[in-house]
């Protein structure tokens, strides 16, 4: 079922990619290794794609919203399992989980059709 509209979407996507880039300090985990690492990446991934996407948030008409989507749940299964891929469970877990699970959902749970695509709304470059 999809019911998250893509301009929400968009809008979330923006806002989980700061939280995950500032998710190392904001929760204490900034000590260099994958743990810190993984959010930063995927959260300026995330921010990046998301530039890029053809809906009403993106700047740059390139990137389908399908395949926007399946980046999100790709990203957010790769962020639910790194503190077991990587090794770090033992000391940080919880929010590599969490936002990785909300990550999966919102891919799951938005429609594949933006009501306008940004060339729509004359962002396209």
């Amino acid at each position: 079922m999809r019911f998250i509209p893509t301009k929400i979407h968009g809008a979330l996507d923006y806002v989980l990619g700061i939280v995950l880039i500032v998710s190392p300090w904001l929760f204490g985990f900034a000590n260099g290794g994958a743990a810190q690492w993984i959010p930063i990446l995927l959260g300026a991934g995330v921010i990046v794609y998301s530039l890029f996407t053809d809906y009403e948030l993106g700047v740059v008409s390139a990137i389908p919203m399908t395949a926007h989507l399946g980046l999100d749940v790709v990203g957010g299964l790769f962020l639910a399992i790194s503190p077991w891929l990587f090794g770090f469970a033992d000391q940080v877990l919880w929010p590599h989980l969490i936002f990785g699970i909300l990550e999966v959902g919102a891919g799951l749970m938005t429609s594949t059709t933006p009501y306008q695509s940004a060339q729509e709304i004359g962002h396209r470059m």
